[in-house]
């Protein structure tokens, strides 16, 4: 039966001529002590600490406390039996249960930080910069707009000299510059007690991982020496050399994926492929869980004992999970995981539920004890109800399958199909629901699509996580091996993107459910686990899976003829098809233009302030076999239009650039001009007139150029679009409010609408038949102006925040426009 190891055997009443018969309660004590007695304990603690958060007292208070529990434990076992005194049913346990409540309340109190003079703590939310010194104890965290760097402080200057400090410090510097781990460096600025909010509490985020000080702007200086040690400076040159090595190797979106599930590296997905995984239950792929590493573990195991048996499979999985903890970084978080999914692990080769559930709150417990916090933390929450579901239901969902299947089929097939259906799907099944309520609490969002996407994304798994693994550990050999292997992963990273998409559209697949009750949570997990405990039949539970047992039987074949059919439109794509196409790239408030030309070149004009945003739509656009541009065309120099292209060139290297606009006239534009100086890369510095052969009589001309940069246009035949991405005052007057350059077929509107930048008359000349609007949802400056808007009413108008990606395909004779979706949806 599915719980019988989870009770002890019926207890037989003793009798004894000089005895009186075991009270009742005397019996529940005793199974407290003999069955499960970690689980119990460690329970204990952990409660100790949520009590200690809502009553305090003294660290020592609650130490004595404790000692004084642990004195009763004692003379409950020792002194009352020599006393004979049978009145007083005292249990030894109870005792030591209270003892472990106070012991954890005591951790809980020692945890809180003192925030004296030597604490960098005490020197926030002061009106006046600080200048900081301190070393970098992680690598830097790089996203769009801004780079975090977490400090260990050294040191802070309030104005008179250098004063000893000490504790970690979260600071956000501007993008696009480069840090090292270990690297000694100063920050200058106003020092801030971490925000929170009704929806989310960074103060409470960022003290579980104790920093308690924040520095949201900071000026940066490097100075010499190097504050790391050689293990972890290893590690996280191993990780970075790997991270590089993705980006070289994978496409986009395909390398962010592979980034996320190899190294724990999500920030190169975009917010739109983020929610998507959330919304269909699949996040977990991506995310450095206790859920994600039990998968793996899963996953490890089946396929390590299937080629060497169950005893050395166990062994190799736990290897291969130390390793994949080692690739990602080590840190608090994965190596938090990398135990709950070991637990896991070893629970399933045990095989028993009693052991696995001492080892789970044994865990739990130790990373309470060495971090309190933690049980507040979302990601442990996660890690341990996975882990929970897993040593609770993964078996007798399996065997629930494989009677199932035997009633349909052969046990010679039966054999064949349960073990791949127990790894990738009833696997994700057991985990599922145990954390449906810490999604819902946390995310306010249950996702019913889930329960179906993730059958069809799970099989390629595997090959995702191994394949991928393996041609990331060639790339660091010899990249053209790494590539060779890369091409064999691609197609299943690039199934995974596309189904999650598929299955995102699905209309009504998540339910959004705004504030979510923790005492919904606290009821639902009551009534789970008093139906799995008091139960002895689960199969009662799990009956309404009947209709789901069997989606990986035809999921395989489905998931084969999916890839084919998603590598020969791939393949299609970006093949020539004597077309022209021009699409405007959804990157916000700037401008990002993508062309591809006649004979099937590759240009590329900006970019915009986002680098997985510009990366995330070039990979969409451009062949998985060829990442490069024929052209770079940098059209103005403003900083938002600049800031995402020196960190995506390393990941799609242009042939040869041409270069309108001042050199110097962003920090981003600076930092590229160094990049292409420093990589070699041919730049052309335009004058007005300079033309761009695109192959079969379609151009590309510069119309003016000056310190903003140029006004572009393209033609091919009868069409004819004009990019005014560099405008100024003086292009309006030398191209004479557009009479110079007459109708035009496509206008783009300059500077995200921005009135005098897109005068009336400059719109009436150009008669243009299709009017393109480069603008961020809510732009924060209030674009559009409503005097464009006005301007433009009698035209046909798209705008990249209502449409998304705008392409314009053409012959030179007819023009085609496809959008992302419609105004609306």
């Amino acid at each position: 039966m599915v719980n019988s190891e989870l009770y002890p055997p019926s207890f037989k009443l003793c009798y004894d001529e000089n005895k009186m018969q075991i009270s009742a309660l005397s019996r529940v004590q005793e199974s407290l002590s003999t069955y499960l007695p970690l689980v119990w304990v460690s329970f204990a603690f952990l409660a100790g600490i949520v009590l200690a958060s809502m009553v305090s007292l003294s660290s020592w208070i609650w130490v004595g406390v404790a000692i004084l529990f642990i004195v009763l434990a004692v003379f409950a076992r020792v002194v009352l039996p020599r006393l004979h005194l049978s009145s007083f049913n005292l249990h030894p346990f109870i005792f030591v249960l209270l003892s472990a409540l106070a012991f954890g309340s005591a951790r809980y109190q020692f945890s809180v930080p003192d925030f004296d003079a030597f604490h960098i703590a005490f020197y926030n939310d002061r009106n006046y910069d600080l200048l900081i010194t301190g070393y970098l104890v992680e690598p830097p965290d790089y996203r769009d707009s801004y780079t975090n760097l977490r400090l260990k402080v050294t040191a802070v200057d309030t104005g008179d000299g250098d004063l000893p400090a000490e504790g970690l410090l979260l600071a956000r510097v501007d993008a696009n510059q480069t840090f090292q781990y270990g690297e000694i460096i100063r920050l200058r600025g106003k020092l801030k007690t971490p925000p929170e909010n009704e929806d989310f509490s960074y103060r409470d985020y960022l003290a579980a991982q104790n920093i308690h000080s924040y520095m949201s702007s900071a000026e940066v200086t490097i100075l010499p020496g190097n504050g790391s040690n050689l293990f972890s400076a290893a590690l996280y040159a191993l990780k970075e050399r790997s991270l590089a090595n993705i980006y070289r190797i994978f496409p986009d979106p395909e390398s962010s994926l592979l980034a996320g599930i190899l190294l724990g590296v999500d920030t190169g997905l975009t917010k739109e492929l983020q929610d998507a995984f959330k919304n269909t239950g699949t996040a977990h792929i991506i995310a450095i869980s206790g859920f994600n590493i039990s998968i793996i573990a899963g996953i490890f195991f089946t396929m390590f004992s299937r080629m060497f048996g169950p005893r050395w499979g166990s062994g190799l999985a736990v290897l291969g999970i130390i390793f994949y903890t080692l690739l990602v970084g080590g840190d608090a978080a994965v190596v938090r995981a990398a135990m709950m999914g070991t637990s896991a692990l070893l629970a399933r080769q045990v095989g028993r539920r009693q052991f696995a559930l001492n080892t789970l709150l044994a865990v739990a417990m130790l990373m309470c004890a060495w971090n309190p916090l933690y049980i507040w933390d979302v990601g442990f929450q996660l890690s341990f109800f996975a882990t929970l579901g897993l040593i609770l239901y993964a078996e007798p969902f399996s065997q629930f399958a494989a009677n199932l299947l035997a009633r349909y089929f052969p046990q010679s097939t039966v054999e064949k199909i349960i073990q791949p259906l127990s790894g990738f799907v009833l696997l994700t099944f057991a985990a599922q629901l145990t954390t449906i309520p810490i999604m819902a609490y946390h995310f306010q969002r249950i996702s019913l699509v889930s329960f179906i996407a993730n059958p069809f994304i799970l099989p390629a798994q595997p090959a995702v996580m191994i394949l991928g693994g393996l041609a990331v550990i060639l790339s660091l050999v010899w990249i053209p091996l790494g590539q060779l292997a890369a091409w064999v992963v691609y197609p299943f990273a690039l199934y995974t993107i596309r189904i999650v998409e598929l299955f995102d559209r699905v209309p009504h697949g998540t339910i959004f459910l705004g504030d979510f009750s923790l005492g919904f949570v606290i009821l639902f997990y009551a009534a789970l686990l008093s139906l799995t405990f008091g139960w002895s039949a689960l199969r009662e539970r799990i009956h309404s899976l009947r209709a789901k047992a069997g989606t990986l039987g035809a999921g395989s074949a489905v998931v084969l003829l999916t890839i084919a059919l998603l590598l020969i439109w791939r393949a299609a794509s970006s093949a020539p098809d004597r077309l022209l196409h021009v699409t405007f790239l959804d990157v916000g408030s700037a401008d990002a233009v993508f062309i591809k030309t006649p004979s099937g070149k590759n240009i590329l004009i900006n970019g915009g302030p986002s680098v997985t945003i510009l990366s995330d739509e070039l990979g969409r656009r451009v062949s998985a076999f060829n990442r490069s541009l024929d052209w770079l065309i940098v059209a103005s120099t403003d900083e938002e239009q600049v800031a995402s292209l020196p960190r995506v060139l390393d990941r799609y290297t242009p042939d040869n650039v041409l270069w309108s606009g001042n050199r110097q006239g962003s920090f981003s534009s600076r930092v590229l001009y160094e990049y292409l100086t420093l990589q070699a890369i041919p730049v052309t510095f335009a004058e007005t007139n300079h033309t761009l052969d695109l192959g079969d009589g379609a151009t590309l001309r510069l119309l003016t150029t000056g310190a903003r940069g140029s006004v572009l246009l393209i033609e091919w035949q009868n069409f004819r679009a004009i990019l005014p991405i560099g405008m100024s005052f003086e292009a309006i007057a030398e191209l004479r409010d557009g009479l110079s350059v007459g109708p035009v077929s496509v206008l783009s509107l300059a500077d995200s609408g921005y009135a005098p930048s897109n005068p009336p008359q400059w719109i009436a000349n150009l008669n243009p038949e299709l009017i393109v609007l480069p603008v961020a949802a809510g732009d924060e400056n209030g674009m559009p102006d409503d005097e464009t808007l006005e301007a433009v009413q009698d035209h046909e108008l798209l705008r990249t925040d209502q449409n998304g990606w705008i392409e314009i395909t053409t012959n030179g004779e007819q023009m085609w426009v496809n959008v992302e979706r419609n105004q609306g949806e």
